[in-house]
């Protein structure tokens, strides 16, 4: 019997776009369920006053109440530890040993795939798997009990690859669409990592190392001692078969299986890297590395990009002067720091249509040149810059007129997958995704700059500069009349809504809110200058 998934590569299929059906009571697993945002940047003995490595890291886990991460101090019975533990988990994830500290970041890598099964059987509950035609098992997973309304049990359908997470249709014939993730009832093996680093276990770099390769999760690990900082990135992350496109689903007949998984020495790894700094907040941890099929954001302009400019400020560094960065970037806008430089490339030497347009150029401007903060000081529920208020009108008039032109009606279809901006809002985190490196790389492209991956197709304008300056003034006059409308005629007057902006904590219990932050949940700043013989 032959696959009936035909697709440009061998081993890749491509469903209809909109003949996606969901599977009722499948198990629900993302790509990218709901890992913690992080921030960690560790800090060599050659980049620090001290001599000895700096480490200011923490998750970004959201604000909840009660709290999702408590802080648990453990000493005794092998263990000598302090940090956070989360339910269920009997270990601190992350913290401090007698003489070590170590932190995270969610590394967002490829380590789930989707199947096209093709079915026979003459229903939607056999699928081809090795020349055979083979009935779907059923998972499950208990009965659901609430008062006033009837039992509900739930229950899924399953394939040698996963749970049947809905049905598509390729090349005229319906398959089913099954998810396989390489850490599925393998969680529990992960522990072993974590009481190594309770108990003392990790006593170097080197060690750490060895030890979080041990981590099945798609993690970035950072460690630092009083010597030595480090990274691994962790993961049971498969190895595909040749003509297979990891972002699209994979023919299930049999014949384009995983291939394994990567050793150790191929993860993304190093201790004391030349520049004595090692940076992340959900960036790429190395070059070459992949992303999960729900991860559309990597590219040039990331919001790690805000930590860069302020360390390098310095060639020495104290606890004092790393937390502060941490603290500035906290309220920081990315896209007036980063995107906006481009865009105003792009519009040097042309002339803005209205005086209301240059206005808003020019509160960006003035805006970026003091930093970029949307501070509330006054806490009188407005963001203290004008220029905020420019920012937020104009952004998705911007990033619409670069890519609108080509996109066309697959421009709100993109917002879908990823909106063209996560600034900031009740949740805290912002800026992890966003189209801020679409638009960078394309105008860069236009200004022909140096720009790595050029993208084949010609964007702004396409490709005609005259043609990109006017659409981009086109969004700042219509950002301003937008404002005007608003606001009234008086740029100094618009601002940003601060209190819309305010951390709300998850569950609802508390009705307090806190003043938008961007920053860590849990933060160890720290510095060892002494550790056990070696």
């Amino acid at each position: 019997m032959t696959s009936l998934l035909p697709g440009g590569s061998r081993g890749t299929s491509h469903p209809k776009r909109s003949s996606s059906e969901p599977m009722d009571g499948s198990d629900g697993t993302s790509p990218n369920p709901g890992q913690p945002n992080v921030r960690a940047w560790p800090r060599s003995a050659s980049r620090s006053a001290t001599g000895h490595p700096l480490f200011v890291a923490g998750p970004q886990v959201g604000y909840f109440f009660p709290q999702f991460f408590l802080e648990a101090d453990l000493h005794g019975g092998g263990f000598d530890v302090r940090g956070v533990i989360f339910p269920g988990v009997p270990f601190v994830v992350i913290g401090r040993g007698a003489d070590f500290a170590w932190s995270a970041t969610s590394s967002l890598a490829d380590n789930i795939d989707l199947f096209a099964e093709t079915l026979c059987g003459g229903d939607e509950r056999h699928y081809l798997s090795l020349g055979e035609c083979k009935a779907m098992t059923v998972f499950n997973a208990g009965t659901l009990k609430a008062a006033g309304v009837p039992d509900e049990n739930v229950s899924f359908l399953e394939t040698v690859h996963g749970p049947v997470q809905g049905y598509a249709t390729v090349g005229g014939k319906k398959v089913a669409l099954t998810l396989q993730r390489s850490t599925r009832g393998r969680e529990l093996l992960s522990t072993r990592a974590f009481w190594e680093l309770n108990t003392s276990k990790v006593s170097s770099a080197e060690s750490f190392l060895k030890t979080m390769n041990g981590v099945e999760f798609s993690f970035n690990w950072f460690y630092a001692d009083d010597r030595d900082i480090a990274l691994f990135s962790s993961g049971r992350l498969p190895k595909r078969a040749a003509g297979t496109d990891p972002a699209l689903p994979t023919v299930g007949t049999g014949g384009y299986e995983w291939r394994g998984f990567l050793k150790a020495a191929e993860h993304a790894q190093g201790i004391n890297p030349p520049g004595g700094v090692i940076l992340n907040w959900n960036n790429k941890p190395a070059a070459g590395v992949g992303s999960a099929d729900s991860n559309f954001s990597y590219g040039p302009v990331q919001r790690v990009d805000l930590f860069t400019p302020l360390v390098a400020e310095k060639q020495k560094h104290t606890l004092a002067s790393v937390t502060s960065v941490m603290n500035k970037t906290a309220t920081q806008d990315l896209r007036v720091l980063r995107s906006w430089p481009t865009i105003k490339a792009v519009l040097e030497g042309s002339t803005p249509p209205s005086a209301r347009a240059a206005d808003v150029a020019g509160l960006l401007d003035i805006w970026r040149s003091k930093g970029g903060s949307r501070l509330d000081r006054d806490l009188d529920g407005k963001v203290d810059d004008p220029g905020a208020a420019a920012m937020d009108a104009a952004w998705p008039k911007l990033a619409d007129a670069v890519l609108g032109t080509v996109l066309g009606p697959l421009t709100d279809r993109l917002a879908k997958l990823m909106d063209r901006s996560d600034d900031a809002g009740p949740g805290g985190s912002a800026y992890l995704s966003g189209w801020y490196g679409y638009v960078d790389k394309d105008l860069r492209s236009l200004l022909k700059r140096p720009v790595k991956g050029p993208y084949k197709t010609k964007f702004c304008g396409v490709g005609d500069l005259a043609v990109c300056r006017a659409a981009l003034w086109a969004a700042l006059d219509a950002a301003a009349a937008e404002l005007v409308a608003a606001q009234g005629a008086a740029p100094s007057a618009w601002r940003a809504d601060a209190t819309k902006e305010r951390i709300r904590f998850t569950s609802g219990i508390l009705a307090d809110t806190m003043r938008w932050t961007n920053r860590p949940t849990f933060q160890q700043v720290m510095s060892f200058s002494g550790h056990r013989p070696r």
